[in-house]
């Protein structure tokens, strides 16, 4: 075990961003259960203001926050702290934004619903390790209707411009968007 391991096993401090208040709390309160010392922060703000402050061994930060984007708060956390293990969590998976994520320092990307199993062991694993395959990963309708919900979101909820860039037919588009996500 190298010192940097050494170090972070004794400090357990633990930032959670998210601006899903339910969520943060119920996290929050899982992984204190877990021994971690936790700071919840609400968005970009409070996530910047809190690793000013004090930054922590282990952050798991939401992409997507109202008032901007969880990078910022990653970005910040290695300015303040290098050798935080962060991991970055978000219910619109992409490849392109786990890759972002990964690049600026984030040591593991989850797609919500994450619990707080899976977060523990993301913070935990070495980096040797492989991640362990999800017990209940999501169906491939599903995944194709996050893809979906997500360029829909981009597009600022234009179904016409949603529907060019898919490629697909407005009303075919409209008819999934009516639908309730699948499992």
């Amino acid at each position: 075990m190298d010192s940097e391991e050494l170090d972070l096993g004794r400090d357990r401090s633990l930032l959670l961003v998210d601006d899903d208040d339910a969520f943060l709390k119920r996290l929050g309160k899982a992984m204190e259960k877990r021994g971690f010392a936790v700071q919840l922060a609400e968005g970009v703000a409070a996530g910047k203001a809190e690793v000013a402050q004090n930054p922590p061994a282990y952050a798991v930060v939401d992409l997507r926050l109202e008032d901007g984007n969880g990078l910022d708060v990653v970005e910040a956390l290695r300015e303040s702290r290098p050798d935080c293990r962060i991991v970055v969590l978000t219910g619109y998976g992409a490849i392109a934004t786990a890759v972002a994520a990964v690049k600026i320092g984030a040591i593991d990307y989850l797609s919500k619903p994450a619990d707080a199993t899976d977060v523990t062991n993301a913070l935990l694993a070495r980096r040797s390790d492989h991640p362990v395959p999800p017990e209940n990963p999501m169906s491939a309708d599903r995944v194709r209707w996050e893809h979906i919900q997500r360029v829909y979101e981009l597009c600022d909820r234009n179904v016409s411009e949603t529907a060019r860039r898919l490629n697909m037919h407005r009303r075919t588009l409209q008819r999934i968007l009516a639908k309730r996500s699948p499992k």
